[in-house]
């Protein structure tokens, strides 16, 4: 069995490769946070990822949320310190987990559950675990590598044709999800300025208004203007003014 192992404490991944290899598994690699865990599973294709939850930057919710909608995705073995009450979700999905710290008996069962399980239910965990959890990622496919893109990074998002242009503070990059989608799951941080443009709220330093009336909106860290439609206008200029 091809193993992935991701947490934020060394001696915890050193651990878990101990008592991987000792169940006969074979660790084909060994990161500190969700980003790397998304990547290096889309490069190696493991047979399991053992995911701590609690990581800076992505969680390993998010993590294996991403890690689910591989092509052929892994089981995912979760890694946990939740008390409980929300060990008892894990169960109601059938998605197992390891309690820290970590025995090697119970490891093993939990590597032959994953296996018999594959593809487990990680959109109904997060769902249990926190309601209509955001991702603190964007997705998308750069040449056939993955790349992810934070939130908190994204400067705007515009729709053109089938996919979105996501702009973000080290470039951009094409997305499949909807406009509509993204608004709807993110409508905290972004704000509608045009049927097809959402601006990141803390992104957004001014109105200006151009010599034939029309009204563009000037974006932090970036030199476009975007224009605003007359429907977004009256929203945005309170937004602005409240800002």
């Amino acid at each position: 069995m091809r193993v992935l192992i991701a947490d934020d404490e060394p001696l915890a991944r050193e651990r878990l490769a101990m008592l991987v290899a000792d169940a006969g598994g074979e660790v084909v690699a060994s990161v500190e946070n969700g980003e790397q865990a998304v990547q290096q599973a889309d490069r190696l294709r493991p047979d399991v990822c053992l995911l701590d939850i609690r990581m800076p930057g992505m969680d390993g919710l998010d993590a294996a949320r991403l890690i689910g909608s591989l092509e052929d995705p892994p089981a995912i073995v979760f890694c946990t310190a939740y008390d409980e009450y929300a060990l008892k979700a894990f169960d109601a999905h059938a998605v197992d987990y390891v309690l820290k710290p970590v025995r090697r008996e119970r490891l093993d069962q939990a590597l032959a559950r994953a296996e018999r399980l594959g593809t487990n239910k990680v959109d109904k965990i997060a769902g249990t675990l926190g309601a209509h959890r955001q991702r603190s990622h964007i997705c998308a496919r750069v040449r056939g590598n993955l790349v992810l893109v934070p939130v908190q990074d994204v400067l705007y998002l515009q729709a053109e044709d089938k996919y979105v242009v996501v702009h973000h503070a080290k470039g951009q990059v094409l997305v499949e999800d909807a406009l509509k989608g993204l608004e709807d799951e993110f409508g905290d941080h972004f704000v509608r300025i045009h049927r097809n443009c959402l601006v990141a709220r803390d992104r957004m330093a001014g109105l200006v208004r151009s010599s034939d009336g029309r009204v563009f909106v000037k974006v932090d860290g970036s030199a476009d203007v975007l224009e605003v439609s007359r429907r977004n206008l009256p929203g945005l200029r309170k937004l602005v003014r409240s800002l």
